[in-house]
Order: structure tokens, then sequence, then C-alpha cells
């Protein structure tokens, strides 16, 4: 069985559709049919747009607003990663989403520690299989009026780094408001010495890019819009900038249009690090081995090319040094 990390994967676009289904109940919430259920939850072709797509998380949301739902689905997910071969998962969200009803940021995130740390206990009984370590990325969001949120999120972000979190990020529709507003809560970050990746080069093009770059970003969140300028390009490659890649959901948004054409497998040739990652499992009914395979069948992409961007995966990672000798250990296994 493969080794797979994962470095871009959203909490709310990626609960179990089984997780979905228990809470919908716990909460005696109407019951859906499995095909209503995969209207509310999945995107089909028929999506337009990164705002479309971004409407399927509306359901899992309503469902991640007490401490008891928000431990049960980071558990589930982890459990459900763990079977897919997953060795390393970093799991993102915004804890500001999940305070509609009185959970305070820190009690959000407190919820979710407690959700790996429930999973890590399951996982000492299964000896057969190399263990899955997680770690979680604070979302700060693109809203109009949440400063105060946002700055909150860094904050408690420098709380928990080591336990539990590994980093920020920032996230939501890109294009209304540029990257370049959030700069204060990055200089913030950078001063606590908090890692972080930022969304851009997905709905927004190359601009959005060079903004995250220009706020300290070594990790860009998707980046893939790259391709439409040379020079950043060359600049992204000169410095080693990381992208997470995620073509499955790049579809769904329209962000690129033709999988036979995905760039990664060029990237990679033309000396980008670049790593393939899930964004939302449930959201795009998809997988990190899935994508993998679909990118083998559609690109050609080989077994040496998968193995890089597993390194890439882990050079990237915002862990320890020894995780990353047990995770290197593992690909070169």
């Amino acid at each position: 069985m493969r080794k797979f990390i994962d470095l871009h994967l959203h909490l709310d676009g990626s609960v179990p559709v089984a997780t979905v289904k228990k809470l919908m109940q716990e909460h005696n919430l109407p019951k859906l049919s499995d095909q209503e259920l995969a209207h509310e939850l999945l995107v089909d072709n028929s999506c337009a747009s990164l705002e479309q797509f971004l409407q399927k998380f509306a359901l899992p949301n309503q469902l991640m607003q007490s401490k008891h739902d928000l431990e049960t689905i980071v558990f589930d997910l982890l459990c459900e990663l763990k079977k897919q071969g997953l060795v390393y998962a970093e799991i993102r969200f915004a804890p500001q989403l999940h305070t509609k009803k009185g959970l305070s940021q820190r009690q959000v995130i407190t919820a979710t520690i407690s959700g790996i740390k429930k999973f890590y206990q399951k996982q000492k009984e299964d000896k057969n299989q190399p263990e899955l370590h997680a770690g979680l990325i604070l979302c700060l969001m693109r809203f109009a009026n949440n400063e105060a949120e946002n700055m909150e999120t860094v904050k408690l972000a420098k709380d928990f780094l080591g336990k539990g979190v590994v980093g920020l990020d920032l996230a939501g529709a890109e294009g209304p408001i540029p990257n370049i507003n959030y700069q204060q809560f990055f200089k913030q970050a950078q001063q606590l010495n908090i890692p972080y990746t930022i969304h851009a080069g997905e709905a927004a093009g190359p601009d959005s890019i060079r903004q995250a770059l220009e706020m300290g970003a070594k990790r860009i969140g998707h980046g893939i819009r790259c391709t439409e300028d040379q020079e950043l390009t060359q600049y992204l490659i000169e410095h080693q900038i990381i992208l997470e890649c995620c073509a499955t959901s790049n579809m769904n948004t329209k962000a690129f249009d033709q999988i036979d054409s995905y760039p990664i497998k060029k990237m990679l040739h033309m000396g980008m690090r670049v790593t393939l990652n899930s964004d939302d499992m449930t959201v795009s009914n998809t997988n990190l081995s899935h994508e993998y395979q679909l990118l083998e069948e559609k690109t050609a992409l080989t077994p040496e090319e998968e193995t890089t961007l597993y390194l890439n995966a882990v050079d990237a990672a915002f862990t320890t040094p020894d995780e990353k000798i047990r995770l290197r250990a593992l690909i070169q296994k």
C-alpha cells in the first residue's frame, strides 16, 4: 500500500458522508435520501465557479457547531484517511466559522485536538499499518469586517502551536478582497514564528500569488495559475516555493478546464516544488489515492514523479525534523 501525505485538506469540505448522516440523525434533522444528500454535499459538472463550489459547505458547517460534533468529525475523518493509506495530514479549518452556537474559537480548536487525541488512542490498536500523524492549520477568512476574529485566530495559533496546531492559512472566496489586505495578520504570524500558507492563484490569477509572496508565504494553497506568468513561474522555481496543487478541485472550480492538460507533471520537470492534495474530499468526491490514479491515467504520471511529489510534501510539511525523517523512511521503503 502506498504512503500518502496530504498538505491541503479542508475539514468542512471533507466530512465523511456517513458522519453527516450520523450527526443529522443525532440533531433530528429531516432525513435526506442519498440522492438529496449528494446534491447538498457534492459538486457536479454544472459547478461554474469557486463561489458556487463554496455553497456545498453550508450543511457540513451546520453540523460543526458543538464540541461533540467537531471531535466526532475529526476522529471519523482520520479513521477514513488511515484506511486510505495516509501517514501524514494537515487538516485546515477556520475556527471563527464554528462559533454560531456559543463556542469560542479556543473551544473549537480544543475540540478538534481532542478528536486527534481520540484517534491516536484508537490507532495504538493497529500495529500492522504505519501511524497517521495529523496537524491542524487554522484559517483566517477573507470577509469584509472580521479583523478581530482573524487576529484572535492568529493569537490562538501561537497558543496551540506544537500542541495540535501546525500553522495558519488565509481562505475564502478569492478575488473580491485582495490577499494583500490581510498583510497585518501575517506580519503578526511572522513575529510569533507561526508557519503559514496562503490560498492564491486559484480563482484569482498570478497577482494573488505575487501578493501572497509579498506577505512572506513559502507555501501557496493551489497556485496553479502561476503558469499564466512566465516571470512568476521562474521566481517560484528559483525560491523553491511549494505549491499545494489539487487537481479535481481545480476542475470543479474552473480554475483549470482539462484534466488531460493539468500541468503538475510539466511543473515538476521545470523544477517547481509541487505537491498533490485532495482539498475537499467530500465536496469533490475524491481522495488522494484517486488524485494520483487520475493523473497516472490522464497525464502519464510515473512512479518516480510520484515519489518526487511525496518527498516535496515531506519537505513542505509544517512538522518536526524527526517526523520528516520518519516520513522519508516510509516513502523510500
